[in-house]
């Protein structure tokens, strides 16, 4: 199997608030290291993705984001974005990801919405 060229650093930027930010592409290869940085995460009440590093994201990394949305809303948690291109907000209303993650223009507003 390929390795995947992407990254996932999580942050904790409160107690009860994660971010994981996403560099290189975000394809199905991705998806061991996307649920180790939701692991990592730990215990938060929102998870905050941050696609400012992302470079690509095709329809295997949409349905990774879904299978994510999904752990994400069992653990009654939410699920927030920001720094995604205008691409990929397009793709976001297109698919509706978008009526079930929070999108934000940028880290302040994006926390700011996690509470």
């Amino acid at each position: 199997m390929n390795q995947p060229d992407v990254r996932f650093d999580v942050r904790r930027v409160r107690p009860n608030t994660a971010i994981i930010d996403i560099h290189g592409e975000f394809t199905a290869q991705a998806e061991t290291a996307l649920m180790d940085a939701y692991a990592q995460a730990g215990p938060v009440r929102a998870v905050i993705l941050n696609f400012g590093g992302l470079s690509y994201m095709n329809s295997s990394g949409i349905g990774l984001l879904v299978t994510l949305l999904i752990r994400v809303q069992r653990q009654k948690q939410i699920m927030l974005a920001f720094g995604l291109s205008d691409h990929y907000r397009q793709i976001f209303s297109l698919t509706r990801l978008d009526s079930a993650i929070g999108i934000h223009t940028d880290e302040m507003s994006a926390l700011a919405a996690a509470g």
